[in-house]
């Protein structure tokens, strides 16, 4: 059954309602983009979704979007608590997959002529790769502290400073976490990963502020014109992955058990007040928790190595955290439907919040102007920041995208780039990408992607999330 499409306006897409669906869909697209989300099964998820029990407003499709396991990649579900659902389908199997942004007082010109020897010293600091083992296994005890506690913990360790924790979604830490809901493979999967990268599409980037479209709230977020950027994107690693993995054959039953029709068997979910929803939501808040204490660690091997590499106080080098923001993930907010404020679950899968000025989850420095949105490109163009509106809480539940959003399947970008020198390709950029694997690097090339430009064109004129900040790219570590 194809995907009815109702053009909105530029930049909007509905979906209209028809048959057992509970809402609209609606997705955020330009008319160039949308002929080639058309391409693949993501419409029909967005409209698979909007069956869920209990959704509240729309299904939501960011203009990053493409197919995923039950909900689309760059989708979005909010639903009510008395009737609605929780479906791991809607956070992904990387649960808090996510971005840190750091500052600091370095400059392009600075570190241009020592690139290729700062890219070594990058790819020594942070392990990287499938399978990857970091430099600090956990015991048993260290890995319960880590589930509950977050970033926290590393803290604690001497992995950066409260002030990280001031600039963190959630502050770094996910209340709810409870170690005994998690699998002995999760915690056995998860003890040596803490601290590492990662593979795929997970890289750290050393970049520069290459434009700045909102001096205001550039200041504010403390990105200056030809300064040097840090951005860490990474998640649970095989911790995370096994939790949704668990989750995913209690939840088929439990859809089952509780009579949820279901479009999708991927959608599996559970009602929000089952006891399957709460033991995963407990589970999801310990990956959760896991992805924030390893962005951390990164953060801090990423700190320590600069001030190595330039033989200076890691506080000179003013290696700050700018903010760091969630992809995949699950939880109650506060948003106003039809101008009534209501408790809902949120999910995201591939989509950032985008909390707009004034909200007090913004943290202080940025209330202003709103929060900081993070939406890294690829390897060889650039990446953005962005800032939430009024507009967001409004339409999307204060979401906005994630990233480019895949163009080409890994096989298909693996055969794009064969025979071609794509490391020498990057370097006659500008740009020295270290990694371990060079199928990895195949899998990962620029044309992989949409150009990110032209989905954060969409968010900025739909009003979404505004730009702020265009970074690009100087050395790459991928996994």
């Amino acid at each position: 059954m194809s995907v009815k499409l109702q053009q909105v306006d530029e930049h909007r897409w509905r979906i209209p309602r028809e048959g057992k669906m509970q809402v609209d869909g609606l997705i955020y697209a330009s008319p160039r983009m949308m002929r080639d989300i058309q391409k693949d099964k993501s419409p029909e998820q967005v409209r698979n979704v909007a069956h869920l029990p209990g959704i509240v407003g729309h299904s939501l499709a960011m203009p990053d979007m493409h197919w995923g396991y039950g909900f689309p990649i760059g989708g979005v579900a909010a639903f009510d608590p008395a009737q609605g659902v929780l479906s791991p389908g809607g956070v992904g199997y990387d649960i808090n997959c996510g971005v840190r942004l750091l500052r600091s007082t370095l400059t392009r010109e600075a570190v241009t002529p020592q690139l290729e020897a700062l890219s070594i010293a990058l790819h020594e600091a942070i392990p990287s790769g499938v399978g990857k083992a970091a430099k600090r296994a956990l015991s048993e005890r260290e890995l319960e502290k880590v589930l509950t506690e977050g970033v926290d913990w590393a803290i604690r360790e001497g992995y950066g400073t409260k002030l990280d924790r001031a600039v963190l979604e959630e502050h770094g830490r996910m209340a709810g976490a409870d170690p005994d809901k998690v699998s002995p493979r999760a915690r056995e999967r998860g003890r040596p990963q803490l601290g590492s990268l990662g593979s795929g599409n997970h890289f750290c980037e050393l970049g520069y502020v290459a434009e700045v479209f909102d001096p205001e709230a550039a200041e504010a977020f403390g990105l200056r014109l030809g300064e040097v950027t840090v951005m860490i994107h990474s998640g649970s690693r095989g911790f995370g992955y096994q939790v949704c993995d668990d989750s995913l054959k209690v939840m088929i039953r439990a859809s089952r058990a509780y009579g949820i029709e279901l479009p999708d068997r991927q959608l599996c979910a559970a009602p929000l007040d089952s006891p399957e929803a709460a033991d995963y939501f407990a589970a999801m808040a310990c990956a959760i928790n896991f992805a924030f204490a390893n962005r951390q660690m990164m953060t801090d091997g990423v700190r320590k190595a600069l001030a190595r590499f330039f033989g200076d106080r890691e506080e000179a080098l003013g290696l700050e955290t700018v903010y760091d923001v969630c992809h995949n993930i699950a939880k109650w907010e506060e948003h106003e439907v039809d101008g009534i404020k209501r408790r809902l679950c949120v999910h995201r899968k591939g989509a950032t919040r985008a909390f707009g000025p004034g909200h007090p989850d913004v943290p202080a420095p940025y209330r202003a102007v709103g929060q900081p949105v993070l939406v890294p490109g690829d390897m060889g163009r650039y990446s953005y920041v962005l800032k939430g509106t009024e507009a967001a809480m409004r339409e999307t539940f204060g979401s906005s995208c994630h990233g480019a959003g895949r163009h080409l399947s890994r096989t298909a970008a693996k055969k794009a780039a064969a025979g071609r020198p794509i490391f020498k390709e990057l370097r006659q950029k500008g740009i020295f990408v270290q990694s371990d694997s060079k199928g990895t690097v195949l899998e990962e090339i620029p044309e992989a992607y949409k150009d990110v430009s032209d989905v954060v064109d969409v968010m900025d004129a739909a009003g979404i999330a505004l730009k702020v900040a265009k970074l690009v790219p100087l050395a790459v570590v991928k996994g």
